[in-house]
């Protein structure tokens, strides 16, 4: 007996301090957390006490009239029949800065489809001002419920100037139920952003910028429509980690298209021997090899038809129809050797970027529009069957950042709040990168002297 009592009084100590040590985790923090979190985490709890009783108002528990394995063992011959259980999901609950992210389990007749019915319920007594159902794997779903709004939430972003794990995610920031949201660039040849002016457009690109700066594997060349040297525009700070820019002046964006057609074509003809394979993204980016993007800015200057019959005004047609031929050859030639086009504009219109290079880009994103012409034009036709995510939405000044675009794997399209990154912060990426800029043309050559290859040459563009 004394044995017995001793044994108790050690467990009742061993359960006294781990309660403790767990009532001062959970205290700490609580402490340490944000106001939003901290919000959050009452909210977690009485997501959990309440549980039981709200599933089933909800209607999602299900009565089984099979007695359990112990009651089957302790019946009596003559005793009534048990009553009938009535299962409860379980559920697990974890709290963030906008809301909750609940696990839960399904049963029989109670699967992801209940779960999605019973959404606006959830909502309503979780007091959210929406929430997600989405399958979580065999037998299980994850419920996202958010108290404040993401897309409405402006967010920062601090890069780390560490080089990215995976060079062929894109991250673009968080969508409406603050879930990460990450774009695939392996094997896309061309991405197009849309939005009216101060929309959040070049903010967007200048966080693609500063992830990926430094990375020795990605080397970028930018043509900008809006100024005419480096200085004058959004990408003054970061000018440092680019190998090429130019400003509104067509005949140097000329040159810079052709020298990456030229890139292009070069490495075309040298990547099986170089590579051994035909395709770049089968082995991935490298520093000897790196992933070449091109960003256009305001593509519109580069492309516009000029209608005049002076000799100054049909050498400007020329020049742009030359440009479009360029990015043309770009964009569907260039995926495979990895060489990737971002072209930014207001409208992506057909006379802003012609149709035949802009329905080549397998990725768009749209900031505000003001007209449901102008969104069709940079989300296509099937924006008009989704009114509640048009981008016509998004002309609130709460809404500066904040993007859509179709996602693969997903119904209809997904908003997304991207975060702002500050000029100061760009400036210190660029600066502390800046000695990983690099030619990819020079980059080639050494590529072949090393693997004992002549450098390929290439019929000149020029006639």
């Amino acid at each position: 007996m004394d044995a017995v009592t001793e044994y108790a009084s050690d467990a009742l100590l061993v359960s006294v301090v781990l309660t403790v040590t767990w009532l001062l985790v959970t205290v700490v923090r609580y402490v340490r957390a944000d106001k939003g979190t901290r919000v959050s985490m009452r909210q977690a709890v009485r997501v959990r006490w309440g549980w039981v009783r709200l599933a089933r108002m909800a209607g999602l528990t299900v009565t089984d009239k099979t007695p359990g394995l112990l009651a089957q063992i302790t019946a009596q011959k003559d005793s009534p029949p048990p009553a009938p259980r009535v299962l409860t999901p379980k559920i697990k609950v974890k709290p963030d800065q906008f809301g909750v992210i609940v696990r839960a389990r399904t049963l029989p007749q109670v699967g992801w489809e209940e779960y999605q019915k019973s959404a606006r319920f959830l909502a309503d007594a979780w007091r959210c001002t929406r929430v997600s159902v989405l399958p979580d794997g065999p037998g299980k779903v994850v419920i996202r419920g958010v108290r404040s709004d993401p897309l409405t939430t402006p967010t920062t972003h601090r890069p780390t100037g560490r080089p990215p794990t995976v060079l062929t995610q894109w991250e673009l920031g968080v969508d409406e139920y603050a879930a990460r949201v990450r774009v695939s660039l392996a094997n896309v040849p061309g991405v197009t952003v849309a939005g009216v002016p101060g929309a959040g457009k070049t903010s967007g690109v200048n966080k693609f910028v500063c992830d990926f700066a430094p990375s020795p594997s990605v080397q970028i060349a930018t043509a900008d429509g809006k100024v005419s040297r480096a200085s004058e525009g959004d990408y003054a700070d970061l000018v440092k980690r680019m190998f090429a820019f130019c400003g509104d002046d067509l005949d140097e964006a000329n040159a810079l298209f052709k020298r990456l057609v030229e890139l292009r074509k070069r490495r075309s003809a040298t990547i099986r021997d170089v590579l051994g394979v035909k395709n770049m993204w089968h082995v991935g980016p490298s520093p000897q090899w790196p992933l070449t993007v091109l960003i256009i800015d305001e593509a519109h200057t580069y492309f516009r038809e000029y209608k005049g019959s002076d000799a100054t005004t049909k050498r400007l047609a020329a020049l742009t129809a030359e440009n479009a031929r360029l990015v043309e050859d770009l964009v569907k030639k260039g995926r495979s050797v990895g060489i990737l086009v971002i072209l930014i504009s207001q409208k992506t219109t057909g006379d802003a970027i012609p149709t035949f290079i802009r329905d080549v880009c397998p990725i768009g994103l749209s900031f505000a529009q003001k007209t449901v012409e102008a969104a069709v034009a940079a989300l296509g036709e099937d924006i008009r069957n989704w009114p509640d995510a048009s981008p016509v939405t998004l002309q609130d000044p709460a809404y500066v950042g904040v993007a859509v675009m179709a996602m693969q794997g997903r119904p209809g399209y997904t908003r997304i709040r991207t975060p702002y990154v500050s000029d100061t912060d760009a400036a210190r990426i660029a600066e502390n990168t800046s000695h990983l800029t690099a030619d990819p043309d020079l980059c080639l050559d050494a590529l072949l002297r090393a693997t004992g290859r002549t450098a390929v040459s290439t019929p000149s563009l020029t006639k």
